[in-house]
Formats: C-alpha cells, structure tokens, sequence
C-alpha cells in the first residue's frame, strides 16, 4: 500500500515541477508585491483527486518583483485552541529571483492523512525551489470524528501589501459536527481554533527586501 502511494507521489512531484514553470496571466499593474487567488480547477486538484493522494490547496501566484521579493508559506496547527509545537508546524520560504517577474501555481497538500506516514507537500513557481515534501506525526489528527477543508480566499485576485499575512486555506477537525465560519473574520477564526479538536491553517506573507547601498 506504501508502495502504491509513494508511486503516485512520485507522479504528482513531476507534475509540479513540470506545470509550475509555466503559466500566465493578465495582472493591474500596481504597486502591489504579489497576487494570488485559488485555482480549484488546477491540474494538480484533479490528479490528487483522481489519484486519491489527499487533499490540495492550489493557488496562482504572481510576483511582479521576484528579484526583490522574498516569501513565507507556512502551516499553523492547533489543538483544542493551543499551538502544536513545533510552531508554525512546517513552512516553506524562498525569494530574490533573478527574474523580475514570476508567476505559476503554488500550494500545499495533505497527502495520505488517514495513515501513519502522512506527509505535507509545498510547492512554488519559483524555478530555484525544489518541491518541500515533509513527514509529519499523524498522531496530531483524531481518529474518530468529522473533518473540513477549504480555501480563505476565492478564485479572484487578491492583492498582497508587503509584509502582509494572508490566510489562504484551512482543514479542521470536530468530533461531531463542523460548524460554519467566516474564514475572512479574525474573530470567527480564533472562535473556530477554540471550538474544534483539530485546525491547520495555511498562511503566506509576501515581502520586499531592500537592495543595500
């Protein structure tokens, strides 16, 4: 069964790396330092699918100065409203390209949650970034119990001031229900982390490094 999982992997990892070199889109010129809005019907959301790898969270992600920008992609986890150390959990940081402008698919994935060897997975459209494929405790996730996904942020663009933290997706877990929240409403969130057994959520910061004299 490993076995069988590790192949799909291994297909989904050069399907990334392949796909995330190229694409584009018509982006405002501004002075903002990044864009990104979901892309559910990415082919990385069908082949997870389709395969049966987990779940993945697929984003299109635009930096108009790579060359100057350096970003942070990271999973925070909570445990009955506590941070689960390590905290953040595991997270993916890389910038400073040496194209001016890099766009392509960025994400995350939960790859086989309901087994032992559970495994976080990053990926970016930046052409110097290996694919970050991570091997977390699955004893963080209840076995008993209902769970949830979705996107923070919908599939029109979403404009990203330097520094700023933006929260992309979220997974949780409830031992009986899931109730509804407002993934744009900090207050909502912090009532969802204290009020579920189990939440991840997924988060990216976009900042611009200044060139030194």
């Amino acid at each position: 069964m490993l076995k069988r999982h590790s192949l799909k992997l291994s297909i989904m990892i050069i399907l990334i790396m392949v796909i995330s070199a190229g694409c584009s889109n018509v982006f405002n010129k501004n002075n903002k330092i990044a864009y990104i809005f979901s892309n559910t019907e990415s082919i990385y959301q069908k082949t997870f699918e389709e395969l049966n790898l987990g779940i993945i969270f697929d984003f299109n992600l635009r930096l108009p100065n790579a060359d100057k920008s350096w970003v942070e992609i990271w999973v925070e986890g909570y445990s009955d409203g506590e941070m689960v150390e390590p905290f953040p959990i595991t997270g993916l940081s890389y910038g400073l390209n040496p194209k001016q402008v890099v766009e392509g698919s960025m994400g995350f994935g939960i790859i086989n949650p309901n087994i032992d060897e559970m495994q976080f997975l990053f990926y970016s459209p930046d052409a110097n970034t290996k694919t970050e494929l991570n091997y977390i405790n699955n004893d963080f996730f209840i076995d008993d119990g209902i769970s949830g996904w979705g996107y923070a942020i919908n599939n029109k663009m979403v404009e990203l001031e330097s520094g700023e933290e933006k929260l992309l997706a979220i997974y949780r877990q409830a031992e009986n229900q899931l109730r509804t929240y407002d993934y744009q409403d900090p207050d909502s969130i912090n009532k969802m982390i204290n009020e579920d057994k189990k939440v991840l959520l997924l988060i990216i910061k976009v900042e611009e490094i200044e060139e030194k004299d």
